[in-house]
């Protein structure tokens, strides 16, 4: 169907970049929340804000951002998406307040969906179906890696310089990620150019209210508010777990958890890999069912098994997130898949947030093992969802 060569290497390269880019700064500010409570003399939630500010940003703009960038060229939207997001980082380095911090936060994340859900589509387009688990792999372990060099290098120059050293270090390498990004990624060859019947090109309230119509298309919503409730609803509250007996961990120390998402930098290209062999369908199944086994090994009492497991966790949640995002393009009809793509993230963030709240409740009543009887639940809740929504329809 398509006459253009399949994209090159530094295609792929761009397309990791973009995702590195993208999460630098998205939880760049978790290390530096003891740090900022000092300085603005304000509560842990109100520092805490820093960072749910830039994913509500997330949340909020997804849906419509992809709506107005469906017709736009995606290459364009992705590089001024990344030099979007560089600039408020730059100015927050300038914040005199915290209020004025978190405002610059929220910029942040409402520019994020230029990136995120463009880079899904253009992947989907750009690519043949045969190497489409695979580079999305790529761009997945981008995400990881992103999100793990701005926790570290957050910290470190906050620590050494200050936090505003932290923020200008960020935004300068956002826009070189910007610049290289706009030299390797080609210009789209294969979006689709005819439009669908099934959705038509109306207002974005009624595309939306169609897309709802799809059932793989829901069922792909629903695991996505799972694979981040689970990430960050065990991250957020094993904390408490592992600072109390038997394990006495510093601040230091689980600020070092963060560490296992490098080992999903090396597993999540070659499960992508083993995707494009097994199908989209068994590749969710395997991912959730290694979350649920490393959500239950936490409760172990041994901080190697505790560490194994969170590993195993990680590990699935990031391969989650590859067939996920890939099962966007099977679900999503061709001329409307930014959009899809934005709804996707919007109901990922939800996770997110309710995540680290929704857990708290069980917390009360049992501590970490009933957040981990919850957690595990929920993502029996979304395996099954997965594997009745993402079925092939018998008329494909």
């Amino acid at each position: 169907m398509h006459d253009s060569p399949a994209p090159s290497r530094w295609a792929a390269a761009a397309v990791v970049l973009c995702g590195v880019c993208a999460f630098l700064e998205l939880y760049c500010t978790q290390p530096l929340l003891p740090m900022l409570a000092s300085i603005f003399h304000a509560s842990k939630t109100g520092v805490s804000m820093t960072v749910s500010a830039a994913t509500l940003g997330v949340a909020v703009s997804a849906p419509i951002f992809g709506a107005l960038t469906e017709r736009l060229p995606r290459k364009r939207v992705i590089v001024a998406s990344l030099i979007g997001v560089s600039l408020p980082t730059l100015l927050a380095a300038t914040a005199t307040s915290l209020s004025q911090l978190i405002f610059w936060r929220f910029l942040q994340g409402i520019m994020l969906p230029g990136i995120f859900a463009v880079v899904v589509t253009y992947i989907g387009e750009e690519w043949p179906p045969q190497r489409l688990a695979l580079i999305m792999s790529f761009y997945v372990s981008g995400t990881a890696l992103g999100g793990f060099l701005g926790r570290i290098t957050s910290g470190i120059l906050a620590q050494s310089f200050s936090w505003r050293v932290s923020f200008l270090a960020l935004g300068t390498v956002s826009l070189a990620g910007a610049a290289a990004v706009a030299a390797w990624l080609p210009h789209g060859h294969r979006r689709p150019s005819s439009p669908s019947l099934s959705v038509p090109r109306i207002s974005f309230p009624y595309q939306v209210q169609a897309l709802f119509r799809r059932r793989r298309l829901v069922a792909t919503f629903a695991v996505g508010f799972n694979v981040l409730f689970s990430l960050v609803g065990v991250f957020t509250w094993i904390t408490f777990h592992l600072a109390a007996a038997p394990y006495l961990l510093s601040t230091t120390a689980l600020s070092s958890l963060f560490f296992v998402y490098l080992i999903g930098l090396v597993i999540t290209p070659a499960a992508g890999y083993l995707i494009t062999r097994v199908g989209l369908r068994a590749g969710i199944g395997g991912a959730i069912a290694c979350s649920m086994i490393g959500v239950l090994l936490t409760l172990a009492p041994s901080l190697v098994v505790v560490i194994a497991g969170l590993t195993l966790l990680s590990s699935g949640v990031f391969i989650a997130q590859t067939a996920s995002q890939s099962h966007l393009r099977v679900a999503a009809p061709p001329e409307a898949r930014v959009t899809a793509a934005g709804l996707y993230l919007t109901c990922y963030y939800l996770g997110g947030t309710a995540a680290g709240v929704v857990p708290g409740i069980f917390w009360r009543l049992g501590k970490w093992p009933a957040c981990v009887g919850f957690i595990v639940a929920m993502q029996a809740v979304a395996l099954t969802i997965a594997l009745v929504g993402w079925r092939t329809p018998k008329s494909a």
